[in-house]
């Protein structure tokens, strides 16, 4: 199981740098058979080896051999849980992920990535939150009525447009709640992350 979960983690950094094997193995020195064996799970790479390795992903040995993995993945799993603290009050939806990425941010692969797009989707989602039913719904309702020929001023006044928003609210709340549930799932799986709509208020 060792020899497979050090064949895949080359495999998988092999892929994100877009190299061959046979790339990989002119950069560090190994021959193909040795990748190919390594990838296979039929060897394990010995100390020379892996420093090779390391040098040319420029990681860590521990990542390469997966001593933090699992610990990585368990932190990022909880910075994608702590979004959820929008419930309580939504500008803590943004704040929580953000403190919890700078205190690891050196230290938990892949984090960069996961904090921009849950602090991205949760900044768009705010905005939306109170864009939609004080801007967005009201003009709707006022184009459809318009489009049907059956605007009336007095009636478009006299609309309860706040049970509008209360049902618009309720929908974005559930939704929120549905991705970040969704993408625990798949941080837990190793996969990427994914947030919609999502502005790119942080990039990189």
């Amino acid at each position: 199981m060792k020899n497979q979960n050090i064949g895949a983690t080359i495999k998988k950094l092999r892929a994100e740098n877009g190299m061959s094997q046979e790339l990989l193995a002119e950069e560090s020195g190994l021959s193909v058979r040795t990748i190919q064996r390594i990838e296979k799970g039929v060897s394990i790479p010995n100390g020379d080896t892996c420093r090779k390795l390391t040098a040319v992903f420029k990681i860590d040995i521990k990542d390469l051999l997966g001593v933090n993995s699992k610990k990585g993945v368990n932190f990022l799993k909880s910075l994608n849980l702590s979004a959820l603290a929008f419930v309580f009050f939504p500008l803590l939806g943004i704040l929580i992920p953000s403190l919890l990425w700078v205190t690891k941010r050196d230290k938990v692969k892949g984090i960069d990535e996961i904090a921009k797009s849950i602090i991205n989707f949760e900044i768009t989602w705010f905005i939306l939150l109170f864009g939609i039913p004080y801007f967005v719904t009201p003009i709707f309702y006022l184009f459809l009525e318009l489009l049907l020929g059956i605007f009336n001023y007095n009636i478009f006044l006299q609309h309860n447009h706040w049970n509008d928003a209360i049902v618009v609210w309720i929908i974005m709340y559930l939704i929120n709640i549905i991705f970040i549930i969704y993408n625990t799932f798949r941080i837990h799986d190793e996969k990427s992350v994914k947030y919609y709509p999502s502005v790119r208020f942080l990039r990189g």
